[in-house]
């Protein structure tokens, strides 16, 4: 199975870097998984609704030249469906048994991500309401990934 997170933004701070290469390396017993980087498109702080759209546009241009068509796109949106743990690990398990070894997870910019984005997502979910960081996003996300085949494998990680 292939697991590959698409971001907007780099990732510059240490600890979520060092957090990441850890659950990166558990993983490796389970899937192979990499981290596709998008550059983030520069924009002043207010914006118009134009502008705002004109960022989110060419954002999900890069988004999408980093997604292949047999990929299954599982965006993170705050209007996507709230899962347990063990629901998305049934989601994982479930793509795996019926044929769909690429799963590709996409944390869009600041902004948001563009309707494009959103109509080449299979399936959208939400890990609450409230606002993360999107790097510290990739952080939860990479964990509950690993937390998802640890489930899957029925091993004591997940209590």
């Amino acid at each position: 199975m292939n697991i590959k997170m698409v971001t907007v933004g780099k990732l510059k701070e240490k600890y979520f870097k060092a957090g990441i290469a850890e659950y990166a390396k558990r993983l490796g017993a389970f899937c192979k998984f990499k981290i596709v980087e998008c550059p983030d498109e520069k924009a002043p702080e207010n914006l118009s609704e134009a502008q705002d759209e004109k960022v989110k546009q060419i954002e999900g241009e890069r988004i999408l030249s980093k997604i292949k068509d047999k990929e299954y796109v599982i965006l993170l949106d705050l209007r996507g469906k709230e899962l347990t743990s063990e629901q998305m690990a049934k989601k994982i398990d479930d793509l795996s048994t019926y044929g769909t070894s690429d799963i590709t997870f996409i944390i869009g910019g600041s902004l948001g991500v563009s309707p494009e984005v959103m109509k080449r997502a299979d399936f959208s979910i939400c890990f609450g309401k409230f606002t993360l960081p999107h790097q510290l996003m990739r952080l939860v996300l990479t964990e509950q990934i690993y937390r998802s085949f640890m489930i899957i494998n029925h091993r004591t990680y997940h209590k």
